[in-house]
């Protein structure tokens, strides 16, 4: 790979083996390489202007440097780039003499003859005292040699370039390129120590998930005492987990086509893990280590999502109930409920009056909370006195009513709690 200096250490190069030839053709013709506008401009009145007008990526070096970064933005590989370069050629002299022509043709050989510009040849441009800028370029180094071969280039092609120097005269003019330059990036890469071992495994056959319900039946809302039943194929493995959200739980009756697992009777640290929401739900098959330094693997089945609907445990308390005037009230209401919620979830509260006439709603959003909690608190401002039911949403999970279940009772199939006095 080159740095930096390689595309000016290939037109130094060029300009001078090209001096070395036309000044021996043409006695004393220059090669400059500066842009090739009017007189003045520092073209020769007899010799060669080399002049890059275009540098390009070459399409096989592009493809070669596909994924240098890992997802996070880190160096796998020294990022680098491959340019072709393009210079147009213009000749100046006598016409009468048709010493541009002359100075052409011996271009044209001198590029035939030497194609390829080669270490040495680049190592005597670098050392030459008229090109000490480029004392530190590494384009010897290259491992692809750089060729420079004659472009073919239409009336029309010289036309657009020429178009680009304003106000200059068109002068003969003969194109070339020069392919490729490799430029390597500075910043520096890792790489991962050599593959010691290759070990093979086999795999189970992969799980998959139909259905996902409850014993009350499909269709109906899933609460933290229900016992799941996951229905499927290949359900069971020689070590089988039920992945819920970020938690991993181990149910406690499996077969090949059916998983039940008890939410009810879950252990303290698995039971805080769950979290009241829409939740995916997938079954894993833990892979034995056979090495204690291998990574954790395991056969994951399709995910299914469901809703995991919390439920209020605690009476609602009302604290600093203050009126507003207008038999209007804010207060505070605190409840518990049997889900931890995330600091992050959004949690509504939803207030129903008791009431046959023309009954109030209200919808509050809860307090922030610092951690991770059961304990929502609510302010709640400009509600009316009542008896109101209550319900809690956790990320559009909603939380359920109790219902009145006694045939002899005034309330019977009516809704009857969680609910609260305000004020």
């Amino acid at each position: 790979m080159s740095n930096y200096l390689a595309i000016a250490t290939v037109t130094a190069t060029l300009q001078r083996i090209l001096q070395a030839a036309v000044q021996i053709d043409v006695p004393g013709a220059r090669v400059t390489t500066v842009r090739p506008d009017a007189s003045g401009s520092g073209t020769p009145e007899v010799g060669v202007n080399v002049y890059l007008y275009q540098a390009t990526p070459n399409p096989a070096w592009r493809n070669a440097d596909l994924r240098t970064r890992r997802p996070k933005g880190d160096l796998i590989k020294q990022a680098q780039a491959g340019l072709d370069l393009y210079y147009i050629m213009t000749f100046y002299g006598n016409e009468v003499e048709l010493e541009p022509q002359r100075l052409l043709g011996s271009a044209v050989r001198t590029i035939v003859d030497q194609p390829i510009l080669t270490a040495e040849m680049i190592r005597e441009t670098i050392n030459n005292p008229t090109f000490s800028f480029l004392t530190d370029s590494s384009l010897a180094e290259q491992v692809e040699r750089v060729t420079i071969v004659p472009t073919p280039m239409t009336t029309e092609d010289l036309s657009k370039i020429w178009s680009v120097f304003f106000q200059c005269p068109y002068v003969l003019s003969f194109a070339c390129q020069g392919s490729t330059v490799l430029i390597e990036g500075q910043r520096t890469s890792s790489r991962s120590l050599p593959i010691r071992s290759i070990d093979y495994y086999t795999t189970p056959n992969q799980p998959a998930i139909e259905q996902v319900t409850t014993e009350a039946g499909v269709n109906q809302p899933i609460v933290a005492n229900n016992t799941l039943i996951i229905r499927g194929k290949q359900l069971r493995g020689e070590l089988t987990q039920v992945r819920i959200g970020d938690a991993k739980l181990t149910p406690q009756k499996l077969s090949e086509s059916e998983i039940r697992l008890d939410l009810a009777t879950l252990s303290t640290e698995e039971y805080g893990s769950l979290r009241p929401g829409v939740q995916s739900l997938q079954v894993l098959h833990p892979i034995p280590k056979r090495k204690s330094y291998e990574p954790d693997r395991a056969v994951g089945s399709n995910v299914v999502a469901f809703v995991l609907c919390p439920t209020i445990t605690s009476d609602v308390e009302v604290l600093q109930a203050m009126d507003n005037g207008d038999e209007l009230y804010s207060a505070e209401l605190r409840l518990e409920i049997d889900l931890t919620v995330g600091r992050e979830q959004r949690v509504l509260l939803f207030l129903n009056e008791r009431s046959l006439l023309i009954p109030a709603a209200y919808i509050f959003t809860a307090k922030p909370r610092n951690t991770n909690t059961n304990l929502i608190v609510f302010a709640i401002s400009d509600v009316k006195p009542g008896e109101y039911l209550v319900r809690v949403q956790v990320d559009g999970a909603e939380s359920l009513l109790r219902v009145d279940t006694e045939r002899e009772s005034s309330t019977y199939e009516q809704y009857i709690g969680p609910k609260v006095v305000i004020p």
